[in-house]
């Protein structure tokens, strides 16, 4: 339920009391109008002392400015030129010097173009705070008062003048580049040094002389930049002295016969040297040229082509025998290297002896052949481990030249090592028969008779070493018979058939080595038996079989025949040829294999002519021809 509202007449209230004021709000009043009145004051004061500044320094520098340290404060226009114009002396004072070696140049920076522009740096100076801009003016007064104000002299630098003088210093600094030159004069070599070109680089040089006086040092050395260039052909010194090294005298090249003798010398002389010399000025890859001295002596080839024949020497097989009880090879004739000359080698030796200062002799080269079979091979590396064939025939009642030369040709044949595949030749290995060689004279079978002649006998050693070969299974690529049965061959029951007769040069004796295995020969002359021996040693390859001789068509023997001779007295007889029948003889041989089995099945077959004996006797002798 809504109370009641009953209107009541407005309340009257006291009049209000005044309040005296807070003593602090009271200055907090008063503070700021002193403090706006304080400033008035100061503004009237500032005002009157810029006003008084301005009139100061109306006609004068502004305090705080100098010129390159000299305070011109205060000064006029006049008193700044004049106090300026004794102080600064740089452009006098400031000397610069130029070296080239022991060459001086000096100039001070006003001979260089450089100058002091006195009025235009007092101007400047003059214009600090005295602008139209009243606060410009004021803003470099206090800026030049508390921090100072320098104005940097005012110097005009002609770049042009210092550039004159730096090419009147090019003049005595630039020369242009010079080759060294080589030439001959007959035997005298000459030559001149070359010279490296310099030029004054004036642009660099004057970049380097403005920065310095830019930054108006009070004077240095300034590096003079000079280009050099050198000459194409510089150095001739080395190619000079290897000239006169191969003038030097002549070259000598000797050589040593086979026998240890001096040849030669053979002289190439000085003048010859010189014709021969080769010159040449050539690119070096890197822009410069030098000289290339070099020779040719291959002309000289042909000269010693003519001495190559007599410098010449054969490798020589050393000779061995073969002991069975080591099983080892033992030398009995020492091995020898071969040489022939080598004339690329030996050209090359006296172009190297040209330029050379040690010695001006050159030995001729030489290849050497090393022997096949040297001194320290062994039995085991050519497979010589055996006995494989042996022969040995008889020569009882020869005359003692035919046993002389029976003894010489065996002595040619022992020791000798024949590889496998190679064939053996009799006459090769023996050698010329002829006195030199020892062969003296003997019985000799020739023109159907049986006739003196040098090396009589030598068939009894062609006919022993033919029966080993045929013994041992070797092939027989050459074999000639006699034209009569000889006796000599037949002692001690030896069958007929398996004799060879040689005559130089037409008639050899030749077996071929068919086995994989190298051969020795040894041979041996047994005079107590009247008897020569062949031994063949290497690994038993083949197994031989040879069957008795098939004798056919036998002819009796003719009559003997007796001839003169002055040489004997009445009784007195001499035998020059023994009877003999004739006879077809073929004998057979088999070759079997280490298996057994038969390789090769082989014969000899010779036809032997019947022979009659002749004797000499004195002419006296009635039973010369037939009578």
């Amino acid at each position: 339920m809504t109370q009641p509202v009953y209107n009541r007449p407005p309340q009257m209230l006291p009049p209000r009391q005044p309040q005296p004021m807070n003593p602090v709000a009271v200055w907090l009043i008063r503070l700021p109008l002193l403090g706006f009145m304080g400033l008035v004051i100061l503004a009237l004061v500032l005002g009157v002392f810029l006003v008084a500044f301005q009139i100061r320094v109306q006609d004068r520098i502004v305090p705080g400015v100098s010129v390159a340290g000299i305070d011109v404060s205060g000064m006029t226009y006049e008193e700044a030129t004049t106090a300026l114009a004794n102080s600064y002396t740089y452009a006098n004072e400031a000397i610069y010097t130029f070296r080239d070696g022991d060459r001086i140049w000096q100039m001070s920076a006003e001979d260089l173009g450089v100058s002091f522009d006195l009025d235009e740096t007092v101007s400047r100076a003059y214009q600090v705070g005295h602008t139209p801009d009243s606060i410009q003016n004021l803003t470099q007064q206090a800026s030049a008062w508390f921090t100072g104000e320098s104005i940097p002299p005012i110097v005009t630098y002609n770049q042009s003048v210092a550039e004159t003088f730096l090419r009147s210093i090019a003049t005595e600094i630039d020369r242009p580049s010079q080759d060294a030159t080589l030439s001959l004069e007959g035997l005298v070599v000459n030559t001149t040094r070359g010279v490296t070109g310099r030029e004054l680089n004036v642009g660099a040089t004057l970049v380097q002389l403005t920065e310095a006086i830019l930054s108006f040092d009070s004077g240095r050395e300034i590096p003079l930049v000079i280009n050099e260039t050198p000459p194409i052909v510089w150095n001739v010194d080395d190619a000079a002295a290897r000239i006169r090294t191969a003038l030097s005298g002549p070259i000598s090249l000797n050589a040593t016969s086979a026998f240890g003798e001096q040849l030669g010398p053979w002289t190439v002389s000085r003048e010859q040297i010189l014709s021969l010399l080769s010159v040449v000025l050539q690119d070096n890859g890197d822009g410069t040229r030098s000289y290339n001295v070099s020779i040719d002596m291959s002309s000289f080839t042909t000269f010693l082509d003519t001495l190559a024949p007599g410098l010449i020497t054969s490798s020589v097989d050393g000779r061995f025998n073969f002991d069975p009880s080591t099983g080892q090879l033992i030398v009995t004739e020492p091995s020898a290297s071969g040489r022939e000359l080598n004339v690329a080698s030996t050209i090359t030796r006296l172009e190297e002896a040209v330029f050379s200062n040690e010695s001006r002799i050159v030995p001729v080269a030489f290849d050497y052949t090393l022997p096949r079979f040297h001194n320290q091979i062994t039995a085991t590396e050519l497979g010589i481990t055996t006995l494989v064939a042996e022969a040995t025939t008889y020569f009882t009642g020869s005359e003692n030249n035919r046993r002389i030369n029976i003894a010489i040709g065996a002595s040619k044949l022992d020791g000798i090592i024949i590889p496998p595949g190679e064939e053996f030749s009799f006459n090769y290995f023996l050698g010329e028969i002829e006195p030199e060689a020892g062969f003296v004279d003997g019985n000799v079978i020739f023109g159907g008779r049986t006739v003196t002649g040098i090396g009589g006998g030598i068939c009894q050693v062609s006919t022993t070493v033919f029966r080993a070969a045929f013994e041992g299974g070797f092939a027989i690529t050459e074999r000639n018979s006699h034209g009569y049965r000889v006796g000599y061959y037949e002692l001690n029951n030896a069958p007929p058939g398996l004799d060879a007769a040689i005559w130089q040069p037409e008639r050899d004796f030749r077996f071929q080595n068919n086995t994989p295995y190298h051969l020795l020969i040894e041979t041996d002359i047994y005079p107590a038996q009247d008897a020569i021996q062949f031994r063949f040693y290497s690994t038993t390859h083949w197994q031989t079989e040879i069957e008795e001789p098939i004798i056919k068509a036998v002819v009796d023997a003719p009559p003997n025949r007796f001839i003169s001779n002055s040489d004997l007295q009445p009784g007195e007889i001499r035998q020059i040829d023994y009877s003999a029948d004739g006879a077809d003889v073929t004998v057979y041989r088999n070759v079997y294999d280490m298996g057994g089995e038969l390789v090769n099945r082989d014969y000899e077959f010779t036809h032997y002519l019947p022979w009659q004996a002749i004797f000499e006797v004195a002419p006296s002798d009635s039973r010369i021809s037939g009578s």
